[in-house]
């Protein structure tokens, strides 16, 4: 199972945000890949929390999803859409939702995020709560390649502070992140945290982030990264916009939780 994870810079433009992604995922296509995954906000970065507000999307349809759902169908693959901001009952408030499509375009599920990001230091100041609407269930999809079974959990971004969190979902073969990690976070947590997950939960690790400096003047650490499930950075994207890519192998994963059966050697307070 090839997988890509693409980076972006997103800006307030949508159209051009879109076709950014457009790009990579044709890119990620062309190398292979059965699954992209797109970064959090990838569809938009704004001047303003209330932004997103303005291109929210009724979970099914909307012209975001219908333009993900033709790229998956027209270069039959997998996408992990980022975030999309998804309508809730309240018109201030919208859910932060990564939506899978097959490679025939169909929508497979959603994921709404859970945890709320809220972060204050200097002039630094970030409370997704404001506009967002917590999500309430983790979940996980599977994809079957070559008559084998991939399970696929997904999460985002500080949703990689709470362990607890990939507890419940069980056992994967790869937790997939979308993220817009701070720069003044990511530098000193990012790495650490998504190794510490692949490490405890004996996994692949597919992190796709945002990173650079937006049209906001927010700041974004990036270093996208795909890691093995003994705990190792197998690629890595710093800065900019791109995508990087790797062959997952269920014969490695097994390797390493026969090797140490960390797993079933959990107990449970």
């Amino acid at each position: 199972m090839k997988i890509a994870s693409i980076q972006m810079v997103s800006g307030c433009n949508l159209e051009h945000n879109l076709l950014t992604a457009g790009r990579l995922i044709a890119q990620a296509a062309e190398q292979g890949c059965h699954i992209a995954v797109l970064p959090e906000y990838f569809c938009l970065l704004g001047r303003s929390d209330q932004d997103k507000l303005r291109i929210q999307e009724t979970y099914g349809k909307g012209p975001i999803q219908d333009y993900l759902a033709n790229l998956a169908e027209d270069h039959q693959i997998a996408i992990v859409a980022g975030t999309i901001p998804i309508s809730t009952q309240d018109p201030m408030r919208v859910y932060n939702s990564c939506i899978v499509f097959d490679k025939f375009g169909k929508h497979l599920l959603r994921y709404d995020k859970i945890h709320l990001f809220s972060f204050t230091s200097g002039n630094e100041s970030y409370n997704e709560s404001k506009t967002l609407t917590a999500g309430q269930q983790p979940t996980h999809f599977e994809l079957v390649d070559q008559d084998q079974t991939w399970r696929f959990g997904l999460s985002i971004c500080y949703d990689i502070r709470f362990p607890e969190m990939y507890r419940v979902m069980g056992e994967v073969d790869a937790h997939l992140i979308p993220a817009a990690f701070t720069y003044t976070t990511g530098k000193d947590h990012w790495e650490i945290l998504l190794r510490a997950r692949a490490i405890e939960n004996q996994c692949y690790v597919i992190a796709s982030a945002q990173g650079g400096t937006h049209e906001n003047s927010r700041r974004t650490w990036g270093h996208s990264m795909i890691i093995q499930p003994w705990g190792n950075v197998c690629a890595m994207l710093e800065h900019g916009e791109g995508l990087i890519t790797h062959e997952l192998f269920k014969s490695e994963l097994n390797e390493i939780r026969n090797k140490l059966p960390a797993l079933t050697h959990r107990t449970f307070f």
